[in-house]
């Protein structure tokens, strides 16, 4: 399947800042992608360059087979941007807004209702900007984003400001656009959210790219531990898979390396007859952004 967005080798820098340093990735349809590093890692400024906002000093970037600094860049209506800080005139309704936006992509503006009430703002649309709490704004940002159902989007710490159940709706939407084979590109501290969501992992740490793949991928790469929890019956003799060799220690936990080391381990366990519950975790995103980082550091 071809990439909709192509990072080659990309340098960039604002003065004495190397802000990027010889990035490449891939990014495919129909996959939602994770953007993650502190700041000043560098991801904004890829977003930048995504959008044609700014270009690269050294590489090449191609937005749906294009180059998206290029005056001519046709493909700028199939992207769909939400910045970190929304920005609106406070004088115009929330209808308004999204009309504005809406003409500037060329879509009817009455395509544009269903999207309001898909994030929550059908009873505040006719309401000024100016009186709209932090939240609602993150969702009329995010509207204007999603209008005209956009081939790529890009989102700059997308969730800030929504409560749990329009973060749950806001995700779902996602998901719609993702299985209708957009490119959907979030940047975002919030790494617990996204964990079980992202389908690709790229992870950015001073301007280079330190890692990406999938979540398995990464775990598989990174050779961290998996922690296996078991806990059993009292009595009878230590199993040979406890760690402590005690009877008397009901729960054990157990630290494997590999997910072959692991299916063994779960083999062994389900066998006994005294165990009452198994319990695994891999390693996290957290954990993982936290290795791979270190890893870098210790390379420089």
């Amino acid at each position: 399947m071809t990439a909709s967005v192509k990072v080659a080798g990309v340098e960039k820098s604002f003065r004495s800042v190397r802000a990027l340093r010889g990035v490449s990735f891939e990014l495919r349809p129909g996959r939602l992608n994770a953007l993650v590093g502190h700041n000043g890692a560098g991801k904004t400024t890829l977003i930048k360059l995504m959008l044609g906002l700014i270009r690269a000093d050294r590489g090449a970037v191609a937005v749906l087979g294009e180059d998206p600094a290029a005056g001519e860049f046709s493909g700028r209506r199939q992207l769909g941007y939400l910045p970190e800080n929304v920005a609106f005139n406070a004088a115009l309704t929330g209808r308004e807004t999204l009309a504005f936006y809406a003409r500037l992509k060329q879509v009817k503006p009455a395509s544009a209702w269903p999207v309001l009430d898909r994030v929550g703002l059908s009873a505040a649309a006719d309401r000024r900007v100016g009186t709209y709490s932090k939240g609602m704004r993150q969702r009329l940002g995010l509207a204007q984003a999603l209008l005209g159902r956009p081939k790529v989007l890009l989102l700059d710490e997308p969730t800030t400001g929504l409560d749990p159940a329009l973060r749950q709706t806001f995700y779902e939407i996602l998901d719609e656009l993702r299985d209708d084979g957009a490119t959907v590109l979030i940047s975002s501290h919030a790494l617990n959210e996204l964990e079980d969501r992202a389908e690709h992992v790229l992870i950015m740490n001073r301007g280079l790219l330190a890692a990406q793949g999938t979540m398995e991928e990464l775990r598989e790469i990174s050779q961290l531990p998996i922690r296996v929890a078991i806990l059993r019956e009292p009595g009878g003799a230590p199993p040979a898979w406890a760690t402590g060799g005690d009877a008397a220690a009901l729960r054990d936990v157990v630290l494997v390396e590999s997910n072959a080391s692991k299916m063994h381990l779960l083999r062994l366990a389900a066998a006994d007859p005294r165990v009452r519950d198994i319990e695994v975790t891999a390693p996290t995103l957290d954990d993982l952004y936290a290795h791979f980082l270190q890893r870098q550091e210790d390379a420089a």
